[in-house]
C-alpha cells in the first residue's frame, strides 16, 4: 500500500502535505538574480510554495518592487536579505496538517490584518477603536485618536480620485468690454480637408463672438498671421491661451509686446482657466459632427434645393432678406436702425453677462468643499498623466509637496526637493496629514485596562 507520493509538486503524507524536496533543493542552489527576468523567474518558483511561508508578501516586497514599471533595477541589501530568507523558509517549510475542528476558527472576510499593496487598509475609525476595545483597553480620547490615525494614514490618503467637490471657488472675468479679452486655442487634429488638419479658434469673452480658421499646420507663424487679422476689430487688452509651444515662443511674444497685449497663460492641466474657449470648442465640434462628407445636406442631394426651416416659413425671413438685399434704400434704413441700437444692445449684453457670471459662481461654489491652503502646508498632487502605475488599484497621487505661495484665484505654487517650483490649480491637490500622531501627556488621564 502506498503511504506517500508526489502530487502536483507536493509530497502527500498521512500526517499532512510537505514541499517536494527535489524542487526545493534546486531553488536553494540558485544565486541571487541580476535582471528583472531573473527576479520574476525566482518569485515564480517561490510563490508556488507560498502557503508554507508565513508573511510571504511582506518578505518578498523588496523583490516585487523591482517588477514595477519604470523602477530602476538595483538589487540592494534588502533584496538580498529577502532572497536568502525565502530560500531558508523553503528548506524549513512546515507540514500542513488537517485542521483540528475542536479548536476555534477565525474567519477574515475582507482584508487581512497586514497586507502589502493597495488591498490592505482600515475599516474606519469606529471599527478600529472597537478592535482596541476587544483587546481590553480603553482611554477617554480613543475615538479622537482613532480618527487622527486614519486621517494620517499614508496609504489611505493616496487612494481615490478628484471630483467636482474638490474644485476651487469660481473666479470669472467681471470687468471687460467687447473685444477686450480673447481666448485662443487649437482644436486638433481633424481628418485632412483641402490639406487642413487643425482649427484655430478665438472667442471674445463678453460677446462670445467666435473667429475660426482652418489651417494645415499649428505653429507660431500661422498664429501671428491670424492675430493680425483679429486685431482689425480693435487691439485687445489680454489674450488667454494654454502653455503649448506654439503660444509660448519668441515670435508670439514679440507680437504681444508690439501691440501692448497682455498674454495670460492657463494653469497646466486645468483647461477651466480658459473655460470660454473650451465651451466654444465643444460647440464647434458638435456642429462639425453633424455635417456630411458629400459637401451638402442629404435633403439637398435628394430634392435639389435647400430645406427651409420652420422659423423661416413662419416669419417669411427668406423673402424679406432677399427683398432687402436688392432695394438699397430699404437695406440702408435697416442698417441705420441696427447701428442706433447696437450700443444699447451691448450695454444690455454686458449687464446680462455680469448677472449670469454671478449666478454661475453662486451655484458652482455651493457644490464644492471649503478648502483653505496656506504657505507651508503639505499636499498631495493628483497626476492623471502618470504612466508608471499599472493596474486600476494603483494610486495617482504623488508627493507630498510643500506649498510655497498661494495665489488669489485658486493657484498654488509647490516646491519639490530635486527640481524647481511649479504652479498647479488647487483642484489637483489635497492636504496631506503625514507623520506619526503626536503624543499628548495628560496628567489626570491614563490608559485604563477594562474589567473583563
Amino acid at each position: 500500500m502506498c503511504k506517500e507520493g508526489i502530487v502536483l509538486g507536493h509530497k502527500i503524507l498521512k500526517s499532512g502535505i510537505k514541499v517536494d524536496r527535489a524542487k526545493v533543493d534546486v531553488i536553494a542552489k540558485l544565486t541571487h538574480p541580476t535582471t528583472v527576468k531573473g527576479v520574476r523567474s525566482f518569485l515564480g518558483h517561490a510563490v508556488f510554495y507560498r502557503r508554507f511561508i508565513k508573511d510571504f508578501s511582506k518578505i518578498a516586497r523588496p523583490m516585487t518592487h523591482l517588477l514595477e514599471k519604470e523602477t530602476p533595477f538595483v538589487f540592494s541589501k534588502d533584496c538580498i536579505d529577502a532572497f536568502e530568507t525565502l530560500k531558508k523558509k523553503l528548506t524549513e517549510a512546515p507540514i500542513l496538517v488537517i485542521p483540528d475542528w475542536n479548536l476555534p476558527f477565525e474567519l477574515m472576510c475582507d482584508a487581512s490584518d497586514f497586507a502589502i499593496g493597495p488591498i490592505g487598509g482600515h475599516h474606519g475609525a469606529n471599527l478600529t477603536a472597537k478592535k482596541v476595545f476587544d483587546a481590553g483597553f480603553f482611554w477617554p480620547t480613543i475615538y479622537r485618536d482613532a480618527h487622527a490615525m486614519i486621517k494620517s494614514c499614508n496609504t489611505c490618503q493616496r487612494q481615490g480620485k478628484i471630483s467636482q467637490r474638490d474644485e476651487m471657488p469660481q473666479n470669472a472675468i467681471q470687468v471687460c468690454k467687447i473685444f477686450d479679452v480673447w481666448g485662443i486655442d487649437f482644436i486638433r487634429p481633424f481628418p485632412s480637408s483641402r490639406r487642413n488638419k487643425y482649427i484655430l479658434i478665438a472667442v471674445d469673452y463678453l460677446s462670445k463672438w467666435v473667429e475660426v480658421k482652418a489651417l494645415p499646420i499649428n505653429d507660431a507663424r500661422v498664429i501671428v498671421k491670424f492675430l493680425k487679422s483679429l486685431f482689425t476689430r480693435g487691439i485687445p487688452k489680454a489674450i488667454i491661451s494654454d502653455r503649448r509651444t506654439y503660444f509660448c515662443n519668441d515670435q508670439f511674444a514679440k507680437v504681444m509686446t508690439k501691440y501692448g497685449v497682455t498674454h495670460r497663460l492657463a494653469t497646466a492641466y486645468h483647461p477651466q482657466t480658459n473655460g470660454q474657449v473650451e465651451v466654444s470648442n465643444r460647440g464647434l465640434k458638435r456642429i462639425l459632427e453633424r455635417t456630411t462628407p458629400i459637401g451638402c445636406t442629404p435633403y439637398k442631394l435628394l430634392y435639389g434645393k435647400s430645406c427651409h426651416l420652420p422659423i423661416e416659413l413662419e416669419h417669411k425671413a427668406y423673402w424679406a432678406l432677399k427683398h432687402a438685399n436688392f432695394v438699397l434704400k430699404t437695406a440702408g434704413n435697416h442698417q441705420k436702425l441696427q447701428l442706433n441700437e447696437i450700443n444699447e444692445l451691448r450695454d444690455q449684453a454686458y449687464e446680462n453677462s455680469l448677472i449670469y457670471k454671478e449666478r454661475t459662481k453662486k451655484l458652482h461654489d455651493s457644490k464644492i468643499k471649503n478648502r483653505i491652503f496656506n504657505i507651508g502646508d503639505q499636499v498631495l498632487l493628483f497626476n492623471s498623466r502618470l504612466k508608471i502605475f499599472s493596474g486600476k488599484l494603483k494610486t495617482c497621487w504623488s508627493g507630498p509637496f510643500t506649498i510655497t505661495q498661494v495665489f488669489p484665484y485658486g493657484t498654488v505654487e509647490l516646491s519639490q526637493p530635486d527640481g524647481p517650483n511649479f504652479k498647479v490649480n488647487g483642484h489637483r491637490v489635497k492636504h496631506y496629514f503625514g507623520g506619526d500622531i503626536p503624543s499628548k501627556v495628560i496628567p489626570d488621564l491614563h490608559t485604563i485596562l477594562m474589567d473583563k
